[in-house]
């Protein structure tokens, strides 16, 4: 086989450059590494990485600040929808929430996030009114029998 017909023989899709892969049972090295640090060594690591961060080590601050109060994912939405009980509430909370991303208010991402929610709700709305509907016309076809 020349090299270019055997490159294309060896990236075929479901062909590995270690065919035998991982034997089950093998542990990641960073985990073995972990579980074999004693008590003091851990003490140890976490006392360096306060020292550094009360000299003004940016990295050392960001891992103790991120431990202590993880990132936020995601913020209260800076937007009043009204109470949605109809299929009109539905058009003026979506109505809402465009403003706001129009305005600046909300990213595009947070808009579909809330559109999602105020879907949920209009479909929710939909299947009560559907079984007020079929209850409605179960009672008449059960007065004409």
């Amino acid at each position: 086989m020349t090299g270019q017909k055997q490159a294309a023989a060896d990236s075929r899709r479901g062909t590995s450059g270690n065919p035998s892969g991982r034997k089950p049972g093998t542990r990641n090295r960073a985990t073995i590494l972990i579980e074999s640090m004693s008590e003091d060594d851990r003490a140890a690591i976490v006392d360096k990485i306060i020292r550094q961060a009360k000299r003004g080590d940016r990295a050392s601050q960001k891992l103790i600040v991120d431990r202590i109060e993880p990132p936020r994912k995601g913020r209260a939405a800076p937007v009043a929808l009204p109470t949605i009980k109809t299929a009109g509430d539905v058009v003026t909370a979506m109505e809402a929430v465009t403003a706001a991303m129009v305005a600046g208010l909300l990213s595009p991402v947070e808009a579909v996030e809330i559109a999602g929610v105020v879907e949920l709700q209009r479909r929710a709305i939909e299947t009560t009114q559907m079984e007020i509907r079929l209850h409605a016309i179960e009672q008449r076809m059960d007065g004409n029998e």
